[in-house]
């Protein structure tokens, strides 16, 4: 079996979570076979031990400076990245490129970004930073939705528990789907979410309203996703005129109320074909897309995959009909 070194980069302030998680996933591959597939060592500046975030302490198993060029390198986020050591931005430069997988975890993309090694490259990380990175470093194309996005051999995620389906996904890609879903399992985590479904739900991307009839209105859209949900109904149940509620909708929530719908209507489907048995049809009427084409069209334009091909990748085995 091929091995596929991993070297984790640790420094003060890292979130453990960030580590460990990833850790676990490779580290599980290890009991699959006579030769572990993903040798693991932990590596910090001075090869000193570290505190996190959460005041854990990780001891490293050497310095950065003595670390053997790993196949790939995994730079974690947490509160150490908003004040990083030059010195770790300086290795990371230098050594970061002669791996042949690069990973970050959260926020350590900030880290790669500073390093100068993510201009050009599509990457998302932890969304209450996603705007922090694109204004910090504009020749970054950060993209604030997915869990975790590849672009060639740069892997990053969003924050914290997206670095093990990020994990999940390069174990596949390297070992196989089933070694992937034992390692899954035996963590009790789901291995379905895919790199492209977002980091939140609809109601959690966008803002709470602050009136009262406009969060009606959220409410309600998100309970009766098949009703008549465009901008003259809604206003008419928030008894607004469709004007000035669709304004009022979007200086409240952050969106046009035409894209928290699409966002609702898109959740609820995919929730259905995960975790049901429903046919495609009925999946789209009651998501009220009306139409299997009308929801095909959505599902491609926001996910680049079909629904059929949704459910045939995701879809939780041995549950019964709604």
């Amino acid at each position: 079996m091929t091995q596929r070194p991993v070297l984790v980069v640790l420094f003060d302030g890292v979130q453990s979570l960030d580590v460990t998680g990833p850790v676990e996933v490779f580290a599980g591959a290890a009991h699959l076979g006579a030769v572990p597939p993903y040798p693991i060592r932990t590596a910090s500046l001075d090869g000193a031990p570290v505190r996190t975030q959460s005041g854990l302490r990780l001891a490293a198993d050497t310095s950065l400076a003595d670390a053997e060029p790993p196949h790939t390198l995994l730079v974690p986020g947490g509160d150490g990245t908003r004040t990083p050591d030059p010195r770790l931005i300086d290795w990371l430069r230098v050594h970061a490129p002669r791996a042949e997988r690069l990973v970050s975890v959260c926020t350590g993309a900030v880290l790669l970004a500073e390093a100068g090694l993510l201009d050009g490259r599509r990457v998302t990380t932890h969304w209450a930073f996603c705007d922090h990175l694109a204004r910090d470093h504009p020749a970054v194309e950060v993209d604030p939705d997915p869990i975790f996005v590849r672009d060639g051999n740069l892997a990053t995620s969003a924050g914290v528990t997206a670095g093990i389906d990020l994990a999940l996904a390069l174990v596949e890609e390297d070992l196989g789907r089933d070694t992937a879903l034992t390692i899954a399992r035996h963590l009790v985590v789901f291995l379905r979410r895919p790199g492209n479904q977002a980091q939140f739900s609809a109601q959690l991307a966008a803002q709470t309203a602050r009136r009262e009839p406009l969060r009606e209105v959220q409410q309600f859209i998100t309970e009766h996703p098949a009703a008549d949900l465009s901008v003259e109904s809604l206003a008419a149940r928030a008894r607004l005129s469709p004007r000035h509620f669709a304004r009022a909708f979007q200086a409240e929530t952050g969106t046009t109320p035409g894209r928290y719908v699409d966002r609702v209507r898109l959740e609820h489907a995919r929730r259905l074909l995960e975790d049901t048995a429903d046919g495609v049809q009925e999946v789209a009427r009651a998501a009220g897309y009306g139409t299997p084409e009308a929801m095909r069209r959505a599902f491609v334009k926001a996910l680049g995959t079909a629904p059929a091909e949704y459910r045939r990748r995701f879809h939780a085995p041995h549950v019964p009909s709604h």
